[in-house]
Parts: C-alpha cells; structure tokens; sequence
C-alpha cells in the first residue's frame, strides 16, 4: 500500500538533478511529495513511479506554511532549490540561505533526515553573492539540522545540463564562442552519479558529512569547451573574452551573463584536497567521454546520423 511506504519530500524536485533524483526514490519504494515553485512543471515526474507515488506541491523554500505542509509526516526531506542568476537583487539570499535554513529547521522539527545539495565554491566569505549565500545556506543548515548531510557538487552534466548543451547550442549558430576567466578548472561530476550520492547520504555514512563531489577528470574551462567542440565536429574561433569587455557584455539585459558570474568564475571549481567525495559514498565516478556523445552527438552536422562514431 503507498499510504504504508516511507515518504520523501524534495525541494526543487522539478530540476535537472531533481529528476534524477525522484526516480531513485520512487524505485525505492518512496510516496514523493515534489516541493516545487511550478506544478505544471512537475508533472513530467509523475511517470517515474506508480499512480499517485508522486505528487506535486506547490511549496517555495520562501513559505513557511507551504514548506511545512510539504515536509509534514515526511521521513527524509532533500533540499536542491537553487538558482543561478537573480530576477531581483535578494533572491540568492532568500533562496540559497534563508530557504535553506528554514527547510532544515522544520526538517528537524518533523523529525526527518535531512540532505542538502550546495555548491563547490560555498563560501559565506565569498566575493560572488551566489557563493556567498551558498556557504551562508550551509551554516544556517547546519545550525538548524546538525545531522544533515550537505554535498557540494562541481558543475553538473547530463543531457538536460545546461553547460555543455548551452554551449553546443552556440558553437551551431556562431562562428565565434567567447568564454570568460578561460583558464579557470572544473571537475564536471555526471548527474546520476549526484543522484546516486544523495541518495547514499540519507544512510549512516552522510549524517552530519560534509562531501565534495567532482567527476574523475579536471579540466580548464577553455579545455572543456575544445572537448564538447571535438565532439560535435565544429569549428567556430574560441575567444577568452577580455575582463572588461565581459563586465561590459554582463551590463545588456538579455546577454546570459552576469556580473556575479564572472566574479564566480575567477575560482577553480575543483574538489578540494583530501575532502570526502563520492569514493567515500560507495560511487565510482563516471568519466566525461562515456556520457557526453550520447547527447551532444545531435549538434553535429547532420546530427546523429552523421559518421559512425558516437552511438548511445
């Protein structure tokens, strides 16, 4: 019966790390409660478990009421709410510190275990305002729900990811590609194995943890970029765009880039040295090369279709 299953409710379940998130809990035998801004958007998950294993809620982690009623009864709750540019000055802070902390607070009020997904790079001492409030959510997390698990992704890939595939979408229509802070590593980790690591942190192993999560390859931005070029076979002229030029560009509405942004970029987004990570959650990590053809193979001319070397 569902009503005798253990319940889980996730904040931005809606997301790209969300869904994966979702389907691992419902094979698990999870009622889903999918604590999300956009309902609409939810019902995409509604497929990844049996008739009413999952349901959407309409419950930001800026409304106490809504975000109690969510996490009401539940036995983990998984905080991912994140966002990665502001539509109004504030909103890293009400998302990323004080939603965190209150979704903790009531987690550990409603007696639940409680996992919470921040970022590489969380540092409340930060000069990025989505760092800042990243590390600012981590401590209020941690004073509010001592037992939580948080882990800090580097960026994430997938076939919904919006770095590799926002960047392919580029190198199609343009023949130049600008980067900023090009020199500047990342250690991309492959989104089922941050969902695996989220899942693994609600046992033993992640209460009260803190985890970083990286991918088994580090890479330079540029670096990056060259590889996703080398795959989709196209060759428009890579520009490390000039700092100033990039502040610039991050003045025009509409340009896909902040101010915030590039100062975020000016750090390495690397696991640091000798932090826990997804080894110590029972993961082997998933190499860039065994996953990224598999979707980025449609931006090649001709699409899949085109040569014999990239099948899924």
């Amino acid at each position: 019966m569902l009503s005798e299953r253990k319940i889980a409710t996730v904040f931005g379940a809606s997301g790209f790390l969300g869904r994966y998130i979702v389907q691992r809990l419902a094979a698990r035998g999870y009622v889903v409660r999918a604590a999300v801004r956009d309902t609409e958007a939810a019902k995409i998950l509604r497929p990844m478990g049996a008739a009413g294993q999952i349901v959407a809620l309409y419950a930001p982690v800026s409304n106490e009421a809504l975000a109690a009623r969510a996490i009401e009864g539940a036995d983990v709750v998984i905080n991912l709410a994140g966002i990665l540019s502001e539509s109004r000055k504030g909103d890293f802070q009400s998302t990323h510190a004080e939603g965190a902390g209150r979704v903790a607070r009531l987690a550990r009020a409603a007696g639940a275990g409680f996992v919470h997904v921040s970022a590489i790079g969380a540092n409340p001492a930060s000069p990025s305002v989505y760092a800042r409030s990243k590390g600012e959510g981590e401590e209020a997390v941690r004073n509010a729900h001592p037992q939580a698990a948080i882990l800090r992704p580097s960026i994430i890939f997938g076939p919904e990811d919006n770095f590799f595939n926002r960047f392919a979408k580029m190198a199609v229509v343009s023949p130049i590609l600008p980067v900023v802070h090009g020199k500047t590593k990342f250690q991309p980790v492959y989104a089922a194995n941050v969902a695996d690591a989220v899942l693994a942190a609600l046992g033993p192993s992640g209460v009260g943890k803190l985890f970083e999560l990286g991918g088994p390859e580090q890479k330079s931005f540029i670096a990056l970029i060259k590889h996703m070029l080398a795959i989709i076979e196209r060759k428009p002229c890579l520009w490390d765009m000039p700092l100033g030029l990039a502040r610039l560009a991050a003045m025009i509405p509409g340009s896909g880039l902040t101010a915030d942004q590039i100062t975020l970029l000016a750090e390495d987004n690397v696991v640091s040295h000798g932090m826990p990570g997804l080894p110590d959650l029972g993961i082997a990590a998933t190499p860039m090369d065994l996953i990224l053809p598999q979707y980025l193979a449609r931006y090649r001319i001709g699409g899949r279709r085109s040569g014999d070397i990239y099948h899924e």
